[in-house]
């Protein structure tokens, strides 16, 4: 038997986006999108939030609350061939967790402002890290099967965002 965890939302995006299809896949497909986190009130959380005001970006930890099931092979956008969820990012995990790194506005009581946002309308956020540079940017890092299937789509130097090869939604 496996052990279980419970986790509790802290609080709940506030997006444009209401719908699946609207949602941009990735964080860096949300350019300038802007959105807040509002946290739960009466559980600390105000001095949870001290000091947060002096990062750049965050790491929002989300839950995939509109996901049905899990599947253990899926289509990624930028592949013709299915791949383990593992090696992706698709939403239909076993454990229906995100993450997203979005850009800091700024922090307005139990408000965090936020750009750069990919997540749906109503997303429940269990946590907030900070994004620190020299331990979450890893230059060189390898990006699999981008850089295999499609080398001319795989990520480009500098982070640029390689097109979909696919018509979005």
């Amino acid at each position: 038997p496996r052990p279980m965890a419970t986790f509790e939302p802290i609080g709940f995006a506030h997006t444009p986006f209401e719908e699946k299809a609207d949602a941009p896949r990735q964080p860096r497909a949300a350019a300038g999108v802007r959105g807040v986190i509002e946290l739960l009130p009466g559980l600390g959380y105000e001095d949870a939030l001290d000091d947060l005001g002096g990062w750049s970006h965050l790491w929002v930890i989300f839950g995939f609350d509109r996901s049905e099931g899990w599947r253990p092979k899926v289509l990624p956008p930028r592949s013709a061939t299915k791949r383990g969820v593992f090696a992706t990012r698709a939403p239909h995990r076993p454990n229906p967790i995100g993450l997203s790194v979005v850009q800091l506005e700024r922090v307005e009581g139990l408000r965090v402002f936020v750009r750069d946002v990919d997540l749906l309308d109503g997303t429940p956020v269990y946590d907030l890290k900070p994004y620190v540079p020299w331990t979450d940017a890893i230059p060189g890092a390898r990006a699999g099967w981008l850089e295999e299937e499609r080398p001319e789509q795989a990520p480009r130097a500098g982070g640029a965002r390689p097109a979909d090869p696919g018509p979005s939604w």
